[in-house]
Order: structure tokens, then C-alpha cells, then sequence
């Protein structure tokens, strides 16, 4: 990880989007490594902020999670042979697609 005292440069952001295998343009590398420049001195100044005895916060909104018990609703449950009656490729019971990723 870089240092704040670091700067990103354009070829840092390449190396980024090579790694990402995201092309970018030279006028974006130059936009994103401003942008993270920008984060990289917004961290840098919250991490001075003094936070010692500091409860941490999730969120403020005092919402929380309802769960409920994970139940198969069999009145809503079609059968395979209808499921897969429109599909043009089935293999072994499943929808069978054209791979999408690179080995």
C-alpha cells in the first residue's frame, strides 16, 4: 500500500488497470490518479483526527436486520421439465450456456 506522502502517477494507475484487465485511456489514467490523489490526502487527514475513547458506528440509522427461516415455499415451486421447457440448451437437467470467461 502506498504512503500518503506518495503520490499516484499515471503509470501507477496502468499498472491498476493492467492488473484489472480494464482498459483505460491515457486521459483517464491521468483523471484517476488525480481522483486518487485526492482520497489518498482525504485519508491522510483523517487519520490525524484524535478518536481515542471513541465508540466505532456501523451506521446511525438504528435500523437492523429482520431475518425470518429459510422456507421452501412449495405452493410457488415449479417443476424442472417446465423450467427448462423454453430453454434451447439443457445438459443433465440444467441450463446449459456458451462460456463466458477466458480460461
Amino acid at each position: 500500500m502506498k504512503k500518503a506522502s506518495t503520490s499516484f502517477t499515471a503509470s501507477d494507475v496502468d499498472h491498476i488497470s493492467h492488473l484489472a484487465k480494464i482498459p483505460v485511456t491515457d486521459k483517464e489514467k491521468k483523471k484517476l490518479a488525480a481522483g486518487f490523489n485526492t482520497t489518498l490526502s482525504v485519508v491522510e487527514t483523517l487519520s490525524k483526527i484524535e478518536t481515542k475513547g471513541v465508540l466505532p458506528t456501523d451506521h446511525v440509522t438504528g435500523l437492523v436486520n429482520v431475518y425470518r427461516e429459510d422456507e421452501v415455499d412449495t405452493k410457488n415451486v415449479l417443476p424442472q421439465k417446465k423450467v427448462l421447457s423454453n430453454s434451447k440448451h439443457i445438459y443433465k437437467g440444467f441450463f446449459a450456456v456458451e462460456q463466458v470467461l477466458d480460461k
